[in-house]
């Protein structure tokens, strides 16, 4: 889920296709609001970021975020807000930023797009099912909030967006979906049980599993690149106070995402573990190849709580250590399959405020 300051019961049956599949002819990228390519940027690297080398900005304008790559490293998905004021949609390019398409239905609320390794498919969220327009922003009378949708349902589609396929039913919030390397298990977040809490099927909607139990949100999960380990963002209050805030917003599809923690956890949901502690809003884990290291973002070293950079960490919580310093917002980054390279969102070099773009760099280990 896109954040600025800073996302089933199976049908037995067999997966039910999705309404808006005869939108196809609406698919179009000849206005999305940003451009796209790969030009050399290393003048906007900080001196300090040692980590990173042959800096390319894949986007440019709007906002553009949550890029993954393919299991072939060859493309990418991500999450973009269209010039004509829809929501955000899924597109996918070519690591050069060519060949850009719209993938998702053009229609509702999209996010968290990934590639289902082995199958030439997709997944996203999706709210189009429920309205095509974009459902309303959340009410920030309550300070900084996340909406919590529940006409999210999580969809599977052909990379260029025909054959949508719903694959989550409930009257729930079902979102926030990545898939194991082997293609075998999607995880993703979901309210079917009232709260919020990490899941796991197999690719085709089956076999759901409940993974994570306590009162909180748990969420933005990822699969280590063998599949035995699964990293996560999450925040347990712990007060009676708390524990009541949490669940009066909850109750309005809402949640507060101003503390957040990066945990590790079995792929069946057994030995959890917290790997950060520091009262700040930490997202965005992603292991490195590896699985020793675990890369996320942070505001961590920024009193007011604005500036986000990216941070590793060993996944026995040991030796943190800081990797960007834009001064603004670097986040989402995910490792192509060897960890040669770094896709990541981020603020540098904006001509406009508020435009996020997507950025690929050779990684320095």
């Amino acid at each position: 889920m896109i954040r600025r300051v800073l996302l089933v019961a199976a049908l037995a049956a067999g997966c039910a296709k999705g309404a808006a599949g005869d939108n196809d002819a609406e698919r179009t990228v000849a206005d999305p609001g940003f451009e796209t390519g790969a030009v050399a940027v290393d003048s906007l690297l900080d001196e300090r970021e040692v980590r990173l080398a042959n800096l390319r900005q894949l986007t440019f304008g709007g906002q553009n975020a949550e890029a993954y790559f393919s299991p072939d490293d060859e493309r990418l998905i991500f999450q973009a807000t269209p010039r004509d004021g829809t929501c955000d949609q899924q597109y996918v390019m070519n690591v050069d930023g060519s060949d850009l398409r719209l993938v998702s239905t053009g229609f509702g609320r999209t996010t968290c797009g990934y590639f289902v390794p082995g199958a030439d498919r997709i997944v996203y969220s999706s709210t189009h099912l429920s309205d095509d327009a974009c459902p309303a922003e959340p009410d920030f009378s309550q300070g900084y909030v996340w909406a919590i949708y529940p006409s999210y349902d999580v969809f599977s589609a052909n990379p260029d967006g025909s054959d949508l396929t719903r694959l989550t039913a409930e009257d729930a919030y079902d979102a926030e979906a990545t898939l194991s390397r082997d293609g075998e298990w999607i995880v993703f977040t979901s309210t079917r049980d009232g709260d919020l809490d990490i899941y796991k099927m197999r690719a085709d909607g089956s076999e759901v599993t409940r993974l994570t139990h306590g009162v909180g949100y748990d969420g933005g999960s990822f699969f280590s690149y063998d599949g035995t380990k699964i990293v996560y963002r999450a925040h347990h209050p712990q007060t009676e106070q708390e524990i009541a805030d949490y669940r009066r917003l909850l109750a309005d599809d809402l949640i507060r995402p101003s503390a957040l923690d990066i945990w590790i956890m079995d792929a069946d949901g057994s030995n959890k573990r917290k790997l950060t502690d520091n009262g700040a809003a930490n997202f965005g884990p992603y292991f490195f190849p590896d699985g020793e290291r675990v890369i996320f973002s942070s505001n961590m070293d920024d009193p007011a709580g604005r500036e986000f950079d990216l941070y590793a960490i060993d996944v026995d919580g040991e030796n943190l250590e800081r990797l960007t310093y834009a001064g603004d917002f670097d986040g989402f980054p995910m490792f192509n399959s060897d960890g040669s390279q770094l896709v990541f969102a981020s603020n540098r070099g904006n001509e406009l405020p508020r435009e996020t773009n997507l950025f690929l760099a050779d990684w320095v280990d």
